[in-house]
């Protein structure tokens, strides 16, 4: 049996404010929970702000306390990586600047006096008409067209004809199709005979290996195609018996035989540089460019002179530097930039030149015209290497 409690007069009135109903409360609570929805609409997302103000004051637990010192040591490692490593690139930056400040000059164009060039219009013609050139020589032969038209330099076709057939020749040789070059030079065989060269007969040997590196099936026509050995049996005697032998082992293969270096690749190369070499003679070009040429004399010879040029500064000599075809001193530019012979009169210490050239006396020595001139004593020039006496008008001028 179960105590039931007896409520006391407290309690009903609880009882009655709990259970009791009034129009002007569901009013109160109709218009807070309308204000509470334009609150809701007028506040952005206010339960994840209450979560995220309720976080804000809650400790850390040990597991995410762990997580976020981590990322924290991993982003300070990164951090002070990328300092070092900006470090070391801008102290390697800050030495280039320096090595180019220390092995340039910035007035390297007072090295050569103006009075070298006729008109600055006439320098740039020569330098426009070098890269053409140069251009032309490379097989560059749409950007050299295109550098003309902006330009504005005109180019005959007779000076662009002997590239354009020169590099006709070459890109098919380096396709290994020997036709064009057989062609030119059976076409200009007589004066490449005048130059001793070798072209057409490594030409045709070049042919006579491919037909052996046919096989068996290509020995007929291999011997066959021997017959064009015949002019160069004199000179090439012993090349034609090392081709001659090799066919004992065309069944068993070349490869293993030992002929196997006639297969060598490097036939290719060499022959494209005879013909280039011999082509060019015999055009009357050179091998590289005059621009390839200057540049590389250039590096070699602008440290030389702009010592020169200090020097001649600090002393005030600046008359010794006055001739535009005539250095104050010989630069050595090495075996591959000697093309003609150079005389230097015994006399007078200088180079000779068209205004000045070499005079060859009757006693056999030979002088420049300028110490000839000031040797001249009374009508009579007496040799200053030996004591002939001779007639300043028996002299020679000597072409070299």
């Amino acid at each position: 049996m179960t105590a039931r409690r007896k409520p006391g007069p407290g309690a009903e009135q609880s009882s009655a404010r709990a259970g009791s109903w009034s129009p002007t409360d569901s009013q109160g609570r109709r218009g807070a929970a309308s204000a509470g929805g334009v609150a809701r609409t007028q506040t952005s997302h206010p339960r994840a702000t209450r979560r995220v103000g309720a976080l804000q004051g809650t400790p850390l637990s040990a597991t995410l306390s762990l997580v976020m010192s981590q990322c924290c040591r991993k982003i300070k490692d990164t951090v002070q990586k990328l300092a070092s490593d900006h470090k070391d690139i801008h102290s390697s930056v800050s030495r280039v600047g320096k090595a180019i400040d220390r092995n340039f000059d910035s007035e390297i164009c007072g090295v050569v006096s103006d009075a070298v060039w006729d008109s600055r219009e006439k320098q740039q013609q020569i330098l426009q008409m070098a890269i053409v050139e140069h251009l032309y020589q490379q097989g560059m032969l749409s950007v050299a067209e295109e550098l003309c038209q902006e330009s504005t330099l005109n180019v005959d076709l007779d000076f662009k004809q002997p590239f354009l057939e020169l590099n006709r020749i070459l890109e098919a040789l380096h396709e290994q199709d020997l036709g064009p070059a057989l062609e030119w030079a059976v076409s200009h065989r007589q004066r490449l005979l005048e130059l001793n060269s070798s072209l057409e007969f490594k030409l045709h040997r070049l042919h006579f290996i491919r037909l052996l590196a046919g096989g068996p099936e290509k020995q007929l026509e291999a011997l066959s195609y021997a017959r064009h050995f015949q002019p160069f049996a004199r000179l090439h005697q012993r090349e034609i018996q090392v081709m001659m032998g090799s066919l004992v082992y065309l069944r068993l293969g070349l490869e293993k035989s030992p002929y196997c270096h006639l297969l060598d690749n490097s036939h290719w190369a060499e022959i494209c540089e005879t013909f280039t070499r011999d082509a060019c003679s015999l055009l009357g070009l050179s091998v590289e460019s005059p621009l390839s040429v200057s540049f590389a004399s250039g590096c070699v010879a602008l440290p030389v002179l702009m010592n020169i040029k200090a020097v001649i500064e600090q002393r005030q000599c600046t008359g010794v530097w006055s001739h535009k075809d005539e250095l104050p001193i010989e630069i050595e530019l090495g075996m591959k930039c000697w093309y003609h012979s150079v005389f230097a009169c015994p006399i007078l210490r200088q180079q000779t030149s068209d205004s000045n050239p070499p005079i060859k006396l009757i006693c056999g020595h030979v002088i420049s015209r300028d110490a000839l001139n000031k040797l001249i004593n009374g009508g009579k020039l007496k040799c200053p290497y030996c004591p002939m006496e001779q007639n300043p008008a028996d002299g020679k001028r000597i072409i070299f």
